[in-house]
Formats: structure tokens, sequence, C-alpha cells
């Protein structure tokens, strides 16, 4: 890689790695550990392409969805046990949320982190990413009625998982997320 493509590299480093760490910490079940090696070796795989990548964060994206996949498709899936860490500096964490917003990321957390990778992925990727069911299939590699299905059964275990989601109302949160994973209708 030469100097210009390494710069503009760690510029993009610099820039995205906030929100990739974000999804990527999503598709794992929430353990930010995994998320981070997750995101680590998609910029790594990433880097050897860099110079003919047009849209760089998609292309990292699809890297991560892709090893997410490519992990609960092991034969024998790594089974570890992943416990809440306290906060490293509580002051650098934003406070505007509100208790009721808060609580509702410690519940969702807790029950993506329950439910199985696949589950997981499609959920993050329907809405958390927002993608179509279209789009969702093809990183996935099956059909959009797979990812209906499993959308549906997904948000049912979820619901299943998290009956106190729908207690967590826009009244008991002063900012509530785009989206609320315990309402969410799956038409087919």
């Amino acid at each position: 890689m030469d100097a210009e493509a390494q710069e503009n590299f760690k510029d993009f480093v610099e820039s995205r790695s906030s929100a990739l760490l974000k999804t990527a910490v999503l598709l794992s079940g929430g353990d930010r550990h995994a998320g981070e090696d997750l995101l680590q070796n998609a910029l790594i795989k990433a880097t050897g392409r860099w110079h003919r990548i047009e849209e760089p964060e998609a292309y990292v994206r699809q890297i991560l969805y892709r090893q997410q996949v490519s992990r609960w498709r092991l034969k024998w899936p790594r089974r570890e046990l992943s416990v809440p860490e306290p906060l490293e500096n509580p002051a650098r964490h934003s406070t505007d949320d509100g208790p009721g917003a808060a609580d509702l990321r410690i519940v969702m957390r807790a029950a993506l982190a329950r439910l199985t990778a696949r589950q997981r992925t499609v959920l993050v990727l329907r809405y958390f990413e927002d993608l179509p069911e279209a789009d969702v299939a093809r990183i996935l590699g099956c059909s959009v009625g797979t990812v209906r299905s499993t959308t549906h059964r997904s948000l049912a275990r979820l619901r299943e998982l998290a009956p106190e989601l729908a207690a967590l109302g826009p009244t008991d949160a002063e900012h509530q997320p785009s989206r609320d994973y315990s309402t969410v209708e799956v038409r087919p």
C-alpha cells in the first residue's frame, strides 16, 4: 500500500470505526471483545484490496457480515461465556438518553445475546442496518423467504426472551432508538 492509500485507510478507520464497531458488537451478540476481533479481522482483509475499493464502508460491512455468517456455519461453533463488564470510564459515555433508554439497551443487549448467531445477524441487518430483505438475502447467501421466516422466528424469540421490552414504551424513555424491536411487525 502506498503512502496515499495508507493515509486514506487511516482516515477511514479514524472516522468510521466507531459506527462499524457498533455493528460488529451487535453481530457478535453484544460481546464487545468479539466485536472488536470481528472488526479488526474485517479491516485487515480490507487493507489488501484498499486501492481497488470504491465504497470502503460498504465493503468492510460486507466483510463483517460474511465473517459472522462463517462463524455460525462452523461445524463446532466456539461457545464462550460473556459476562457484563464495568465501564472503563463512565464519564466518556453519554448520559443524555435517560434511564428508560438505558434500560432498553441493557435488556435488548441481553436478549440479543441469547439468540442464535443466525437470528441475531438477520435482526441486526434488517433493523439496525435497515437493509431490505433482498439485500439481507444476498449478504447471507439465502432466499428472501428464508430471511422473512428467520426474521419472524427471531422476533418471536426476542419477544419471548424479553417480554419487558413491551413495558418500555415511548413514555418511559425520553430518547427512544429509531426502532423498538419488541413491536416490529413482519409482513410476508
